[in-house]
């Protein structure tokens, strides 16, 4: 097996065409081209409670993101189905893109080894990127946590709380 991509800040962030939960199509330069920041976050799993706690953080802080021009995507190998089911559930303001094939996760590095009581399997590690307008990440971030994650990231980009 290949080691993970690491990606850094002052990288270069991989481009992405991806669908969301209702089926529309995201493509990152379109963004970066209208002069936005993405923040593109990788969660392991719909409806479970540490990735609700995450989702639920970005959507209470949407309104302070989106007025500094920030998007805001999460990312899930879960189906549209279950984006969709997750979204709907919990109310949230941002696009679920579908990542089943894990070519998203793949291309950022977040689908690595995990280790679990002493078992290990493959998984997707909560990680986080702030890509720049340039399509330089900003920030880039593996292993975090669910909770106080969206707080934690807004203070580092100068956003108080």
């Amino acid at each position: 097996m290949t080691e993970a991509i690491q990606l850094s800040a002052g990288d270069n962030a991989p481009g992405f065409t991806a669908h969301d939960e209702e089926g529309n199509e995201h493509q990152l330069q379109t963004y970066l081209d209208n002069g936005k920041t993405v923040i593109l976050y990788f969660y392991p799993k719909d409806s479970t409670p540490g990735c609700t706690k995450q989702a639920c953080d970005f959507r209470d802080n949407m309104n302070r993101l989106n007025g500094e021009d920030f998007v805001v995507f999460g990312v899930s190998k879960d189906s549209g189905k279950s984006h969709q089911r997750f979204v709907e559930k919990q109310a949230l303001n941002f696009p679920l893109l579908v990542d089943e094939d894990l070519s998203l996760h793949t291309t950022y590095g977040t689908w690595r080894m995990k280790k679990n009581y002493g078992r290990e399997y493959m998984g997707c590690v909560r990680s986080t990127f702030v890509i720049q307008p340039d399509g330089s990440l900003g920030w880039a971030r593996y292993n975090v946590k669910a909770t106080g994650h969206v707080g934690m990231l807004m203070r580092e980009l100068g956003l108080g709380e």
